[in-house]
């Protein structure tokens, strides 16, 4: 046998996150490196699985695309908090996560020497996806120290070969939200070189201070040419589950159906239930999830500001960005996030593995607060021996 994973794969055999859990096991760190929740979503959305694994409902396969009324919700729920128009019955497909959504579009609308724009730090997914569709991955920077997107070097990174630009908004691992004058930049460019986007809002629900999320289907012009991921993992506190989907025009839809159709085929069936269920539950309950957040947040900047840590503003998603602070004598954060473990029991993902370009994400750490105050406190307890 010459070989075994192809050579275009080998980058993505471990994930940095894979480490950094394993890491925390081994030493008995707390983890903020992972981004899930360490408490579950609402009872009443555990109670509608429950009740549709007991009567039968799902347990066998759903529908290819998804459970109808789970397409028809979200469908809804697209209307209802952006005024978004899409068929349920052609312009929807549920998937595994988002993720599933994520790569299915991408092997969809990609092919061999395509390339895709993607902003840089990006989530590590993007990267395997872009290499899975034998496409080329090009890395516009966030400029630093706040990561704002860099419209001219955007711009500058088009070419005849560019097929898609991948978008994040609430943006993961910086916790930056995109504002309506950058997404209109964003849209302008993308109307004007005929690009598909691909919009990955599976953070939608979760912004603060006066930054709402403003989804780039919305602008003129880019609702035919935007495929739209949300997750029901982040919106719900139920990651475990995998449900996503993916929203637009028919014609893209088409595509990243025909893909997604073989990968999992279809999955999550009594969930499928319990999401249509959640995606129509009042207002309040996306205001109050999104508060609780906003004040787990408040108490790790706080904590790490206090420490010595520069924190940029989380303006969205459950992940607040610092440099070193006193893990300032590492050489990098990569190094540093190896070491926090062992030096102060805790655990955070440095962003210079998301990076291509050298310089950006070098000295920052991304730390996740979807965790209960109790457990931040603790880990801002431990990290007080870093002082």
């Amino acid at each position: 046998m010459k070989r075994t994973l192809v050579p275009r794969m080998e980058p993505y055999a471990t994930s940095i996150f894979g480490e950094m859990s394993a890491l925390a096991a081994e030493t008995g760190a707390i983890n903020l490196g992972q981004g899930f929740p360490d408490t579950d979503g609402p009872d009443e959305i555990k109670m509608v699985a429950r009740a549709a694994i007991l009567e039968g409902k799902g347990n066998q396969y759903p529908p290819v695309h998804g459970l109808p009324d789970l397409r028809t919700a979200i469908a809804e729920h697209q209307q209802r908090f952006y005024g978004l128009s899409v068929d349920p019955v052609t312009d929807v497909v549920v998937t595994t996560g988002a993720s599933e959504a994520i790569q299915s579009a991408l092997l969809a609308l990609c092919d061999q020497g395509d390339e895709v724009i993607v902003f840089e730090p990006w989530f590590d997914i993007y990267a395997v996806g872009i290499a899975l569709a034998n496409a080329t991955r090009v890395s516009v920077p966030l400029r630093q120290p706040d990561f704002r997107p860099d419209i001219d070097a955007l711009r500058a990174a088009v070419t005849d070969r560019t097929r898609l630009i991948l978008l994040n908004t609430p943006h993961n691992p910086t916790g930056v939200v995109f504002t309506p004058e950058e997404l209109q930049a964003i849209a302008d460019l993308a109307i004007e070189r005929d690009l598909i986007v691909i919009s990955d809002e599976a953070y939608e629900h979760l912004w603060y201070d006066g930054h709402p999320h403003v989804p780039i289907a919305t602008l003129p012009g880019m609702a035919e040419r935007t495929v739209t991921i949300g997750s029901a993992g982040k919106s719900f506190s139920f990651t475990g589950w995998k449900v996503g989907w993916a929203s637009g025009p028919t014609d893209l839809i088409r595509a990243v159906r025909a893909v997604r159709q073989h990968l999992s085929y279809v999955s999550g069936g009594p969930f499928q239930y319990a999401i249509a269920h959640a995606l129509r539950m009042p207002d309040s309950y996306y205001e109050g999830f999104r508060h609780g957040l906003q004040e787990q947040r408040d108490i790790l900047t706080t904590g790490l500001r206090e420490l010595g840590f520069t924190a940029v503003e989380s303006e969205g998603t459950y992940f607040l960005t610092t440099d070193l602070g006193p893990l300032s004598e590492f050489p990098d954060a990569l190094t540093a996030a190896r070491e926090l473990p062992h030096r102060a029991g805790v655990v955070a993902i440095p962003l210079q593995v998301f990076c291509d370009h050298p310089g950006v994400g070098e000295r920052s750490l991304r730390w996740a607060y979807c965790k209960r105050p109790e457990v931040l406190h603790e880990a801002l307890g431990r990290l007080a021996a870093l002082a």
